[in-house]
């Protein structure tokens, strides 16, 4: 049975309409140069606030990728 080893890094993503959609930003943009991405994990979950409304959500992620043979 083959071992899988994994790279892992820190994205931060941002969206103004909420937390689900910073994740997936960040990890579309990624994919465009991280191939193989496997998995992902929340680290931290902050927002900006403007006159008491929330006007944007941000994402830490990590995230981990196959490595190339």
């Amino acid at each position: 049975m083959a071992a899988n080893v994994f790279k892992v890094v820190e994205l931060a993503g941002q969206s103004d309409t909420g937390i689900e959609d910073a994740i997936r930003n960040a990890l579309e943009r990624a994919s465009k140069t991280i191939h193989k991405i496997r998995w992902f994990q929340v680290q931290e979950t902050r927002g900006h606030v403007e006159d008491g409304r929330v006007m944007q959500w941000q994402v830490v992620i990590k995230v981990g990728f196959g490595l190339e043979e």
